[in-house]
């Protein structure tokens, strides 16, 4: 704790400038916008593309049956799968850019897309 006396009031200053920018950006670097629509691949084709502000169902076939697609209210889900584990299902509901569930045993995806691509590490 020697060294906390070594800095001077504008040595404050400048720690809490940096801290406030980096509390102002962190959010702005993750955000991605609001979500505009829902991609459905089947076999890693585009077997749809579903506007999030109108509610609907579809039925995606698949080699192991059929995948049941809900949009509502904005969000989109994977609400039932024929796949063995569930994982898609359990995935819940997707509402924000960037978003993916995958029911890889059907070979059937849903990723939520916006108005800008968001950050991902695996982009980088």
């Amino acid at each position: 704790m020697l060294w906390l006396g070594l800095f001077k009031p504008g040595d404050w200053l400048i720690v809490a400038l940096g801290l406030a920018l980096c509390a102002t950006a962190f959010p702005l670097a993750w955000q991605a916008g609001a979500a505009e629509k829902a991609i459905v691949r089947r076999g890693g084709e585009v077997f749809s593309a579903l506007d999030l502000s109108r509610n609907r169902r579809i039925d995606v076939p698949g080699p192991l049956g059929v995948t049941t697609v809900v949009v509502e209210q904005r969000r989109v889900r994977i609400a039932a799968d024929p796949g063995p584990r569930q994982y898609c299902v359990r995935q819940g509901w997707l509402s924000r850019p960037g978003e993916i569930a995958i029911c890889a045993p059907n070979q059937v995806s849903v990723e939520v897309q916006g108005n800008r691509q968001p950050y991902d590490s695996l982009s980088y």
